[in-house]
């Protein structure tokens, strides 16, 4: 029996599919990613995330399930090598972005100039984090990422889990031969393995101005020859930094040649 369910959340059109899995659980999945949305949305004041954000400088309570992501976020810094930077809440708001997207930009302000290593302004512990005073988080693209990879657990082994682009797929799929994808323009098949794409093409506004902030900068990157990557890793969480990063690189050779030596597939546009 092949189970399907599409819902909106996370900012886009998520979608999951299963196999031998009852309604039930399909119905309960999408109910836990409200539930983290509302929990990591930065856009609502009272979420989880925007208490850390609006407690900045001191040790705050958080969930297991945000520190574990506050935890990856650490970890895709340095394998990004300080390119995927989740304390960009301030360069963001300063770039136009400090609301909703479908509610337009909002003021546009001065770049803030190189951001900090992330390990000097986030800090976590066992149920705990802190932000250095001044510090904010958006943990968008490595939210959904890390959420696909979560939700394959609960949907069963033989699943597939899309977040608004961000997807993890788990098992052999409907044939034993993996799930069909669309991949650099083609069908691809995936088995255990995440994807992302990140580019600049769907959230943008302003005079060349987007959601995609170089921590090098402070300001949106100016983007290079790549509008947009799309990246296959051994998970959603990898799958987005990865992509973020091949972007932020700028230069179609040398975003191969990062990504050559870390994942199994990329595309660029």
């Amino acid at each position: 029996m092949i189970g399907s369910h599409a819902f909106d959340a996370l900012g886009g059109e998520c979608e999951l599919f299963t196999v031998d899995v009852d309604a039930a659980v399909l119905r309960s999945a999408e109910a836990w990613i409200h539930l983290m949305h509302d929990r990591l949305t930065r856009f609502d004041p009272a979420s989880e995330v925007s208490r850390l954000n609006a407690r900045s400088g001191g040790w705050v309570a958080v969930s297991e399930e945000l520190e574990a992501l506050l935890r990856v976020a650490l970890d895709a810094w340095e394998g990004s090598g300080g390119l995927v930077h989740v304390a960009v809440l301030p360069a963001l708001i300063a770039a136009g972005y400090g609301a909703d997207f479908e509610a337009g930009a909002t003021a546009i302000g001065a770049p803030l100039g190189p951001l900090p290593p992330l390990p000097t302004v986030l800090e976590v512990r066992a149920g705990e984090a802190r932000l250095a005073r001044g510090a904010a988080v958006d943990l968008g693209g490595i939210a959904k990422g890390w959420l696909a990879d979560r939700l394959v657990e609960r949907l069963g082994p033989n699943s597939l889990a899309n977040l608004a682009g961000d997807l993890f797929a788990r098992g052999p799929g409907t044939t034993g031969e993996g799930w069909p994808i669309g991949f650099g323009g083609k069908t691809v098949l995936l088995r255990d393995l995440g994807a992302a794409t990140s580019g600049r093409t769907k959230r943008h506004w302003g005079d060349g101005l987007h959601h995609l902030i170089d921590p090098r900068t402070g300001w949106p990157a100016a983007g290079g020859e790549l509008g947009e990557v799309s990246v296959l890793a051994s998970s959603g969480a990898e799958a987005e930094m990865f992509a973020k990063t091949a972007f932020l690189l700028g230069s179609a050779d040398t975003a191969a040649a990062w990504l050559a030596q870390r994942s199994p597939g990329w595309s660029f546009a």
